[in-house]
């Protein structure tokens, strides 16, 4: 891959315990041609920061639970060359050899996301509940902002104009539906590409790993697009810019 613009990306991974994927992750992401690599600590309790640092990678660290304030966390003194950020996990989840057809488009999209369900393999790994909870959301969406998602994967790729334009506030797990939701709002130019995806490598999931985890994830998902559909109503009552 050619490296010459690659040095305007900033990768940011929110990380809770995945000591045993997170150094294989930012290895293949270096692979790639990307330096800039901020690993934000969400609380773990194992080995993940030593880890990350001895992988190459920045460390930073946020105390407060939530995987959008993580995300959050990692955007703060972003050096000015940096116009791209990718966000991806840290638990080998996803696959990163396709991030060349997403560094390919960003000439014509502002925000380029994963879609797990347009590959085989993405569509094998998500539970049940995963795809249920996706198409429910993505539906919803559909119905109230009129765009057709397939997914809200964690892989995407994103220009730094236009996450200043959506100026996000979700701090929780509604961090992805969110700018999902206000790219629509603001009229980005929103590509979704086919990804591979894989059941997790190690470590146990924090969100789809148990039916409590699943419940809360899909309350969190829902009470933000209701929060966001409010929100959009009352900006139009009121004249209100998006």
């Amino acid at each position: 891959m050619n490296l010459s613009n690659l040095d305007s990306v900033l990768v940011i991974i929110p990380i809770l315990n995945e000591e045993s994927t997170i150094a294989a992750v930012i290895q293949m992401l270096q692979s790639h041609g990307l330096r800039h690599i901020r690993v934000v600590d969400n609380g773990s309790r194992d080995r993940s920061a030593e880890r990350s640092k001895d992988a190459g990678a920045t460390v930073l660290c946020e105390p407060i639970a939530g995987y959008g304030r993580a995300c959050w966390r990692g955007l703060q003194q972003m050096p000015e060359a940096v116009q791209w950020i990718l966000f991806c996990d840290g638990d080998g989840s996803d696959d990163i050899s396709s991030l060349p057809q997403f560094l390919a488009l960003r000439d014509r999209f502002d925000l380029i996301l994963g879609n797990r369900m347009a590959t085989a393999t993405g569509c094998a790994a998500m539970t049940p509940v995963q795809r249920f909870g996706n198409r429910l959301a993505t539906t919803l969406i559909w119905l109230g902002w009129g765009h057709r998602y397939q997914d809200l994967g964690p892989l995407r790729l994103i220009r730094r104009s236009a996450l200043e334009q959506i100026d996000m506030q979700d701090r929780g797990f509604g961090w992805t539906v969110e700018m999902q939701v206000r790219a629509i709002e603001c009229e980005l130019r929103i590509c979704e590409l086919p990804v591979g995806y894989r059941q997790r490598q190690g470590g146990q999931s924090k969100i789809s790993g148990t039916v409590r985890g699943s419940v809360k994830a899909g309350y969190i998902i829902l009470s933000t697009l209701g929060q966001l559909y409010w929100r959009r109503l009352v900006r139009n009552r009121e004249g209100a810019p998006q």
